[in-house]
């Protein structure tokens, strides 16, 4: 009973400082980019960064970055649409960046923030379509939020896991190995319950894409460990109508969390022209 009570303590430490959010400094921007700010459903701050397109209802583009990091990570690729004449909207979720400081919930309250930012650029563009640019924690943001999945024109998922439970089991047996992976995996996602108030089978994007009916197209990395390309073929898979996959060579889930070469903006921007339109 010592060594349960023991095991469970630790287990419930390490969750919650994996689900600690922290604010980090974010590089200015400078015009015509502009600080915007915004209020989720349940009164959480947002923070952001608008830029505005080749026309006023130019159709536009939401990026969503992953976990621990803020719209550092998508200022460039925002910046590489923008070129191509979208307009652009970056936000730090919350727990990142400049955000409210809260505790991460992998998408769940996540996806309150990234709703509150899609409506906003619709309002601003004028009603005109918005596509959405989720990675890692952004993707599931996009799609397992409290109040369901965001009504995208488009959706562009990067690195994103089918599961809390696969995300959880990949990253421990990165650590500890598959006996570590398999041991340590349920004591961490049925923290989801306690934390959360829903079941790990809540957390997952493999589900709620089965139900989203816009484009979709999936990115991950060929080499990456915390979401294996079998996973990423996975979830590929669930998407119902038009869809594209890109495994790209050599990336690590890193690696392809902050990707956006000449080619990843041929391909995004492509994908994005030929489904929101063109600016």
């Amino acid at each position: 009973m010592l060594l349960l009570v023991v095991v469970l303590g630790a287990s419930w430490r390490f969750g919650s400082m994996a689900a600690a959010g922290h604010a980090s400094a974010v590089d200015p921007v400078p015009p015509p980019a502009q600080a915007v700010r915004l209020k989720a459903r349940d009164g959480v701050a947002i923070a952001g960064t608008y830029w505005p397109g080749r026309r006023p209802d130019a159709p536009a583009v939401l990026l969503l970055h992953g976990v621990g990091a803020s719209r550092n990570q998508t200022a460039p690729m925002a910046e590489a649409l923008v070129a191509q004449g979208f307009a652009a909207l970056t936000i730090d979720l919350r727990g990142h960046g400049e955000s409210a400081i809260t505790d991460h919930s992998y998408g769940l309250d996540e996806g309150l923030d990234a709703r509150a930012a899609f409506d906003w650029l619709k309002a601003r563009q004028h009603q005109s379509k918005v596509g959405v640019i989720g990675v890692s924690l952004g993707g599931a943001a996009a799609l397992v939020g409290r109040d369901g999945a965001v009504p995208a024109d488009a959706l562009v998922l990067v690195a994103v896991f089918p599961d809390i439970r696969h995300a959880i089991y990949n990253r421990m047996a990165a650590m500890l190995g598959s006996v570590g992976g398999t041991i340590g995996e349920p004591l961490l996602s049925l923290q989801s319950l306690p934390r959360y108030g829903v079941w790990p089978a809540r957390i997952a994007p493999v589900t709620a894409i089965r139900d989203f009916r816009a484009p979709v197209f999936v990115i991950g990395g060929a080499e990456d460990r915390y979401t294996p390309p079998v996973e990423t073929r996975m979830l590929f898979a669930a998407a119902p109508n038009r869809k594209g996959l890109w495994l790209v060579p050599g990336l690590d889930h890193g690696k392809v969390s902050n990707f956006h070469d000449e080619e990843w903006a041929r391909r995004v921007g492509g994908f994005l022209r030929g489904t929101i339109g063109a600016p």
